[in-house]
């Protein structure tokens, strides 16, 4: 999904709570911000704190393959269901890569989806991300007129992974995390110059778009062996 990183930071979105379902229970709903206001109100530094890494792999391994992706990005979806099993199998679960998730919000429906997979925690977290990518024309496909069904389909998804409903309402709720999410996105995005999603920083170097396992496996072998 090839979008500006400029153009994003002006996209308004109305953070988490803006759905019926949270108004039906009388709760306080934050206001639509705009990316760009979200960035300025905060401090780089504490915010990205506050939204760690998600990672798959050692440490130590001698490969990081780092991906900026948005839930929302049917490129993305297809990497997941065509790539990433057989990644993690071959080279993230043998040592050989680390592997860092970047979430890219193009749309309050990408925050959103973002929102619930951080919900369980980071050892829900992978798990969650994948029923997000698997169903990911399902739950969208309420459609941008009506967000009341996406935020509905998402908080599905939450349950079934296991979250408690309440834990998981007071998380499409929380409009600081949901700030902290936006910096932390766009600190990430400017300083590895992010233009589109999928986007791929393996052992510094930057790969754009889809790529088939076998184009993506040479990559790696290439770096293991320098």
């Amino acid at each position: 999904m090839r979008k500006s990183y400029l153009l994003t930071v002006a996209l308004v979105l109305a953070v988490a709570g803006g759905a019926a379902w949270l108004s039906d229970r009388s709760a306080a709903l934050p206001e639509a911000v705009s990316l760009s206001a979200r960035a300025q109100e905060a401090t780089p530094s504490s915010t990205v704190a506050l939204v760690p890494d998600m990672i798959l792999g050692q440490s130590d391994a001698p490969v990081e393959v780092v991906e900026y992706a948005s839930y929302t990005c049917p490129h993305c979806a297809n990497f997941h269901d065509e790539v990433f099993a057989r990644l993690k199998t071959d080279y993230i679960d043998t040592g050989k890569v680390k592997f860092v998730f970047r979430e890219v919000y193009f749309d309050k429906f990408g925050l959103w989806a973002s929102m619930v997979a951080r919900c369980g925690g980071p050892e829900k977290y992978f798990g969650i991300s994948d029923m997000i990518f698997e169903t990911q024309r399902d739950w969208l496909a309420p459609g941008g007129d009506n967000p009341n069904g996406i935020v509905d389909n998402l908080r599905k998804i939450g349950l079934k992974a296991g979250i408690d409903a309440g834990a998981l309402d007071l998380c499409l709720k929380d409009s600081d995390m949901a700030k902290a999410m936006v910096a932390a996105y766009q600190e990430h995005a400017k300083a590895d110059k992010i233009e589109g999603t999928p986007t791929f920083i393996i052992n510094g170097q930057s790969y754009s778009g889809e790529m088939p396992y076998a184009d993506f496996a040479k990559i790696i072998d290439e770096k293991l062996a320098n």
